[in-house]
């Protein structure tokens, strides 16, 4: 059902929109938790192994995906706050038609490159077959990946996070169930978790599809729709194209800290795997609650309720540290039992590498949070050029520190380390930046 974001209290509103929202992103993490849950414990270390070394080259892909849901998201919810619904249609078709352009072109590149990325970042013989399996099945299922994450981006724009939520809630535990079928009844390997997970996002990307079409006609005719418009494509690429280049750039930098890890060997790249996991389960989290506050803050600036969007930052501040606190404790003291889910055949130096892990980051989920609610309003309201510094701000100093610091302790410990220092800088430029753009909107 849609729901206009620009009238009740913020603070219930947002809660009500976002908290489908993290549900969603719950299962959606299901996914690749369930892809590296079945590989460590039904085949071996070294399939967790490729499956997470292969899971930080799909990451640039969905970067994409995510750029195009962004931009297509923000400028519906501003065309929607603003009651503007045959421009709002409009930009839904636009959307569409950019993202399978986008699509056709990745996948050929997936096709032709991704072999050549997997030598380039040292990935082990023992495990090179192995992903770039996993790879190329993935990129067949593209068009699933990219018109899911465009179906999504209209339910929230339209004020809608429950929708999403149900088709993932099936999907991803219907993945599970394929997952260990493939796997322990076909004895399919990797190539079995990756058809798991082409099948149900298959699924779940049709009826999504369906489901749009129906909320679109369901909204009041307004003239004579347009197909495609070159206005509105501009606005769709003025927030596409920093948010894809904000999560390719982190994608690049996460395959690049990757090649660091591959250096110390299968044992630490698997507890690095099961570790990052959990740790992206977080982060993804607080990146869809972000995403979440775009919505309300564009179809906000579209009502022209500025007020609103300073209550909204207020409220979202809560609503991320309210879920930093249990998974802080998850992950402090129970991350050994965690990653023990992950892992049949476990060995002392792929724990310890990821209890390392989850040590070193979990405290500073406070950090990233607060970074990642200022970054949703900057989207939100436009403000790309301030989005984009405190993002890539982050990413350097991460990859450079991932670099040297491993270097100096010899350890992948180092590797660790270079998270925290990028957030709190990162955090610092984000909420920085918010505030003067706040004040540029309010006087005027």
């Amino acid at each position: 059902m849609n729901q206009d974001l620009t009238v009740g209290k913020p603070e219930s509103v947002l809660w009500k929109f976002c908290l489908p929202l993290f549900g969603s992103i719950v299962f959606q993490q299901l996914y690749n938790i369930a892809d590296s849950l079945v590989a460590g414990k039904m085949i071996g270390e070294h399939a967790l192994a490729a499956v997470g070394n292969s899971y930080e080259i799909t990451l640039i892909f969905i970067a994409f995906a995510f750029g195009c849901n962004m931009g297509c998201s923000v400028v519906v919810s501003h065309f929607f706050g603003a009651k503007e619904y045959r421009r709002l249609k409009t930009a839904v078709t636009t959307s569409c038609i950019f993202s399978g352009m986008i699509c056709g072109v990745l996948m050929l590149a997936g096709i032709c490159g991704c072999g050549p990325l997997l030598r380039l970042i040292r990935t082990p013989d023992e495990v090179l077959a192995d992903s770039k399996l996993y790879l190329d099945i993935y990129i067949w299922g593209l068009p699933f990946v990219f018109f899911y994450n465009i179906s999504t981006g209209i339910f929230s724009a339209l004020g809608d996070s429950k929708t999403p939520f149900y088709f993932l809630a099936v999907s991803s535990t219907a993945n599970i169930a394929v997952d260990i079928l493939f796997v322990k009844t076909f004895h399919m390997g990797v190539s079995g978790v990756a058809w798991a997970t082409f099948l149900c996002q298959g699924v779940s990307c049709i009826l999504a599809v369906l489901t749009v079409r129906k909320r679109l006609r369901a909204i009041p005719q307004q003239g004579t729709n347009v197909l495609f418009d070159r206005g509105i494509l501009k606005k769709i690429i003025v927030i596409a194209v920093p948010s894809i280049l904000q999560q390719s750039f982190i994608s690049v930098g996460n395959i690049l800290i990757q090649s660091v890890i591959n250096g110390f060997g299968p044992s630490v790249m698997a507890g690095y795997s099961a570790a990052v996991k959990l740790n992206n389960l977080v982060i993804t989290s607080f990146t869809t609650i972000g995403n979440g506050i775009s919505n309300f803050s564009a179809q906000n600036l579209g009502a022209k309720k500025y007020n609103r969007i300073r209550e909204c930052f207020r409220a979202g501040i809560k609503m991320v540290w309210c879920l930093c606190i249990p998974f802080c404790i998850l992950y402090l003291f129970f991350g050994r039992y965690l990653l023990l889910l992950f892992m049949e055949h476990r060995s002392f130096n792929a724990m310890t590498a990821g209890r390392q892990f989850l040590w070193t980051l979990s405290p500073f989920y406070f950090v990233v949070s607060a970074k990642l609610v200022a970054d949703g309003i900057l989207r939100g309201i436009s403000a790309m050029r301030c989005f984009m510094t405190a993002t890539f701000l982050d990413l350097i100093l991460r990859v450079v520190l991932a670099f040297v610091l491993s270097d100096l302790m010899n350890s992948s410990f180092g590797i660790w380390c270079a998270w925290p220092v990028g957030w709190v800088i990162a955090m610092g430029f984000s909420i920085f930046f918010y505030r003067r753009e706040y004040q540029r909107l309010s006087a005027g």
